[in-house]
């Protein structure tokens, strides 16, 4: 059996006489030729031929009895040689700074969209460090991406029993994983291990709330966002969840308050401050919305929905230049995003000409042909400019995309409204059956089949749709009870957090403003008549009929000077914004910023041990 010897510690030199080093040295030469010849024999496939001439004759020279013996000890003892055995079950492994090299080299492979380097890299992590939590995620992700759900699900229950349950992140990940997968209850236990793996962990507590709230149990989800900040403390996604919740129970002065804590924690959180502007713009207050969006995209000027989302808001307030003007910035610091390009074809088609929304709509299904909100809104702007046969095309490409998504719900609700206006009822109504059978929430194609159901002349079948979506339809109810027990949930020792969530005492630029009546609108700063962008939930759309009477008087204007600020922090000439989207290539989109970077020296190579 071969081994391998580590002494643990030095041993002390032996002093021996001249004799006995003379003898020792011929004796264990002698020992290793014998061994030696007798391992090339059976080497060279030779396993008739008798190795015992070789031994002997290696091993004689002072006596043939001594010989003989030599001879019977070099086939029975073994010699003390390296033995190849894996470093890993031998308890070796590399240097650690290693397991972060390997971990950002999976990371780039799996953006280059090289998932087989990526998953040999990070089973080698495993390999070498079985007991951290990170190559797992890693791993589960990468499964995940590829849609190989079993693969992830192994990954992470693997996971868990190498880090003996105690990884908050890996049962937080697999929770993930279980609820856009549809199993619920599953993720909902996943969630408590997570929290019970580490109190601590602030998006175990934020994930499994969003899954409460998805579910219609707010005050569950209230209770779970509260226990988040109770364990974890201050934290902006918390308080912005919050502060939605707050909104949509149209308690807006408490949602300021929240919004105030939630920036004042990460006041470069972009999306704190998005979701502030609309809750002010539901509440009528403009100026200060259109602030809270100067904020935004001073927080994070390359954040693509910091520029769509104001656009989107400047088109609703009437300020068409300036909305184009956003439009054209947030494309040329994302060229690589169809949704701005979307946006900004819908707006050229509401006022200034088809043919140039064809352009870019065009440009925007090359960036990303699987964008199927693109397809949709392309097929919609044909069919309103008479050519139906080519929207029916365009609408066949979004459902070749995905069929069964809410995409594609609205999709077919489109194609169904232009079936109905074509004459063709039988086909309208089974594409808006299939419709509500993806999405059966949906007021609008529940309303459009009963109208449909009206100019067919049978008013009971359309009383019967009406009735049959109020039965259907799923409400989601708040309560106010829950404004007491959830600042009693947070520790009393927390006497500053209290004073800041103190909801009879408003504090902040929230008490100046006194809030009109409220009134719930399905477009807060969309298009007129064009179908939902996707990336914003301000990007919902009116009739297109009703275009030319949305005109409102444009706010006074703020002093943010737009052109100086791209000029300073993004290197835009405000000039060129038209000849950036006229040259761009969408095949081969590349930031300018990005060309203009010094090329970074590669990482160095750390031994391995």
């Amino acid at each position: 059996m071969a081994m391998r010897l580590f002494p643990s510690s030095p041993t002390p030199p032996i002093f021996q006489s001249p004799s006995a080093k003379a003898s020792a040295a011929p004796f264990s030469i002698r020992l290793h030729r014998a061994r030696a010849a007798a391992a090339f024999a059976a080497a060279a496939g030779e396993p008739g031929r008798d190795t015992a001439g070789y031994e002997e004759e290696a091993v004689g020279g002072v006596n043939e009895p001594f010989g003989r013996g030599m001879v019977e000890i070099a086939r029975k003892v073994p010699l003390f040689e390296p033995a190849r055995v894996d470093a890993a079950a031998s308890g070796e492994r590399p240097l650690p700074i290693n397991l972060e090299l390997w971990l950002y080299r999976a990371k780039v492979h799996t953006r280059k969209y090289e998932f087989s380097d990526a998953e040999k890299v990070l089973n080698k992590c495993i390999l070498y460090w079985p007991e951290d939590g990170r190559p797992y995620v890693a791993l589960g992700k990468l499964y995940s991406k590829q849609l190989r759900f079993d693969k992830a699900r192994a990954a992470y229950e693997r996971g868990c029993q190498a880090t003996q349950g105690e990884n908050p992140y890996i049962w937080q990940c697999w929770a993930v994983l279980e609820r856009k997968g549809g199993n619920i209850r599953r993720a909902r236990e996943l969630f408590d291990a997570a929290t019970v793996a580490d109190t601590k962990h602030i998006a175990a507590w934020h994930g499994w709330a969003i899954l409460e709230i998805k579910q219609g149990n707010i005050k569950k989800a209230r209770n779970l966002l509260a226990k988040g900040l109770k364990y974890c403390g201050g934290n902006e996604y918390i308080y912005q969840t919050l502060a939605l919740l707050e909104a949509r129970a149209e308690r807006f002065e408490q949602a300021r308050t929240l919004f105030e804590q939630a920036t004042q924690y990460n006041p470069k959180s972009c999306a704190s401050w998005l979701a502030w502007a609309q809750i002010e713009i539901r509440a009528e207050n403009y100026g200060m919305a259109r602030k809270l969006f100067e904020k935004a995209v001073q927080a994070s000027p390359k954040n693509r929905f910091s520029w769509h989302v104001w656009a989107l808001f400047e088109v609703d307030q009437g300020s068409i230049d300036k909305a184009r003007k956003l439009l054209k910035i947030g494309h040329a610091v994302n060229p690589r995003d169809p949704v701005i390009l979307q946006s900004l074809a819908l707006l050229e088609y509401n006022y200034s000409s088809a043919n140039v929304a064809r352009v870019l709509f065009r440009k925007a299904s090359q960036i990303d042909p699987r964008h199927q909100p693109v397809w949709i809104a392309w097929g919609w702007m044909e069919w309103k400019e008479g050519n139906a046969r080519t929207a029916r095309t365009l609408y066949q490409r979004a459902l070749s995309v995905n069929s069964t998504n809410e995409c594609a719900a609205r999709c077919l609700q489109a194609w169904g409204v232009l079936e109905q206006r074509a004459g063709n009822y039988t086909t309208a109504r089974r594409l808006l059956r299939s419709s509500l059978s993806i999405n059966s929430q949906s007021e609008v194609t529940w309303m459009t089949w009963a109208a449909l159901e009206e100019e067919q002349g049978d008013q009971v079948r359309a009383e019967e749709i009406r009735n049959l979506y109020f039965q259907q339809r799923t409400e989601v109810v708040d309560d106010a009870s829950w404004v007491m027990s959830f600042l009693d949930i947070i520790d009393p020792a927390l006497d500053s957090v209290k004073k800041l969530l103190n909801i009879d005492q408003p504090s902040g630029p929230a008490t100046q403003d006194n809030l009109k009546s409220t009134r719930e609108t399905s477009n807060t700063a969309g298009f007129s008549g064009s179908p939902r962008a996707e990336g914003s939930d301000a990007s919902d759309l009116a009739n297109e009929d009703d275009k030319d009477s949305n005109e409102t008087a444009e706010p006074p204007e703020s002093d943010f000077n737009v052109d100086g600020f791209i000029r300073r922090r993004l290197g835009l000439d405000p000039g060129e914004l038209d000849a950036v989207l006229e040259g761009s290539d969408p095949r081969a989109v590349v930031s300018k910023r990005r060309t203009q970077r010094l090329r970074r020296k590669p990482l160095p190579l750390f031994p391995v041990t």
